[in-house]
């Protein structure tokens, strides 16, 4: 007779659980849900999700966008590169700047997972990289344009060199549908340096038109308070982020 399984101690039940799946190298992008909202995310460490700050703000009557977030708890982060995620994770905290809720200066935000993720890559922003000038970025998401004939997945999208920089946001030619917001915006050598944040869109996945992205270096102080909160300090203890224009 084999023996009987041991309860797992309180340590035990503490540990990371690893995720017992396949993954690929480049799961460290995900796709972000916020009740109706779909957007794209990028892992940047285990237990964080790097995405876009419009996509989980409120929304009031008639969808309009209000200038708050959306309670933790309704967001989930699917996993992998198809249209059926073979794993799915909470949320416990939103950590985002005091603008941005509807795009713009301030649209991007760090989720906070309710637990570490184990065995999937993880993509740490560029902090220290400020993007220049003819610097070739491509982004990447699960977004779905009306004429895209295959189903959602995570596709790289046509990029082109950057052509307008501001302190905050940097600005490209490129080809973006809806739901690739929050996605990862790479540079040739997979350097994570921006998170996208608009485009002019016409329905087509081959068009390329002016698209807009938020620097991650520009918003140190947000890592670094997604850091204090993963390591458990509590969201109404960490500084107020700077950053945002004067309002």
């Amino acid at each position: 007779m084999s023996p009987s399984p041991r309860p797992a101690s309180a340590e035990e039940s503490d540990r990371p659980r690893p995720v017992i799946q396949l993954v690929e190298d480049d799961d460290y992008v995900v796709r972000v849900v916020a009740g109706e909202t779909t957007c794209s995310g990028t892992l940047v460490a285990a237990d964080q999700v790097l995405t876009a700050h419009h996509c989980v703000s409120a929304r009031g009557g008639g969808g309009a966008i209000i200038s708050q977030d959306v309670e933790p708890s309704t967001v989930r982060v699917e996993l992998g590169s198809g249209y059926l995620p073979w794993g799915e994770v909470g949320v416990r905290a939103i950590v985002s700047p005091p603008c941005g809720f509807g795009a713009g200066a301030g649209d991007i935000a760090v989720l906070v997972l309710d637990r570490e993720l184990v065995g999937v890559a993880t993509l740490p922003p560029m902090l220290d990289h400020a993007p220049t000038i003819g610097e070739f970025v491509e982004p990447v998401g699960f977004g779905l344009c009306p004429a895209t004939e295959e189903g959602i997945r995570k596709r790289v999208r046509t990029g082109g060199p950057l052509d307008a920089i501001r302190p905050d946001r940097f600005r490209l030619d490129a080809s973006i549908c809806p739901g690739d917001s929050g996605g990862p915006a790479l540079t040739r050598d997979g350097r994570l340096v921006g998170v996208i944040s608009a485009a002019v869109m016409d329905g087509s996945d081959e068009t390329v038109g002016r698209s807009e992205f938020t620097r991650v270096d520009h918003w140190r102080p947000l890592f670094a308070n997604a850091r204090m909160i993963a390591e458990g300090a509590s969201p109404a203890e960490v500084p107020p982020v700077a950053g945002c224009p004067d309002l």
